[in-house]
């Protein structure tokens, strides 16, 4: 019981003592934004004029981008359900242009998702030849199931087709 009080109290002093020692040698210098700002730098991040109440800046609505890109999704995988819905209340034979929207919407859908994927795993940034190959690897199979999918549902039975006869099977 001694043993651990002294073993903490030696750690806690080698842990102090190193802290002010780093703190002591940052040594804070002033940089010059291109605008005529003096930021005061410090090893760590630079420290910014203004309270926490200050406004800050936000930046402008990119349609490709935020809200607008998750407002796609949304509505996206939402249309979905309804078209699956019609698909198979509908014969795809008798009603081609539901079949490929199916297909249309469920390979954007797919795409999407996958590139989600890539984007929080695989990400350029830190990936910079695996992010890119990973992201040309999905596009070039995401065109190709689009041409799969357009031959299939053109010189073949269709999904909607496909899924009946599975299911009957």
């Amino acid at each position: 019981m001694a043993s651990s009080a002294l073993l903490a109290r030696t750690f806690n002093r080698r842990l102090a003592v190193s802290t002010l020692s780093r703190i002591s040698r940052r040594t804070a210098t002033t940089q010059t934004t291109a605008t005529g700002e003096e930021v005061v730098y410090v090893p760590g991040g630079p420290i910014y004029k203004g309270t926490v109440n200050d406004p800050t800046t936000f930046p402008t609505p990119n349609r490709s981008h935020g809200s607008y890109h998750w407002s796609f999704e949304r509505l996206l995988s939402a249309a979905l359900v309804p078209l699956t819905g019609a698909a198979f209340v509908t014969s795809g034979s008798n009603f081609p242009v539901v079949d490929g929207l199916l297909g249309i919407t469920l390979i954007m859908h797919s795409h999407i998702g996958f590139d989600a994927v890539l984007t929080d795993y695989v990400h350029t940034r830190k990936f910079p030849v695996l992010g890119n190959v990973a992201t040309w690897t999905l596009r070039a199979a995401t065109a190709g199931v689009l041409v799969g999918v357009y031959q299939f549902n053109t010189n073949d039975i269709g999904l909607t087709e496909l899924v009946a006869r599975l299911w009957a099977a």
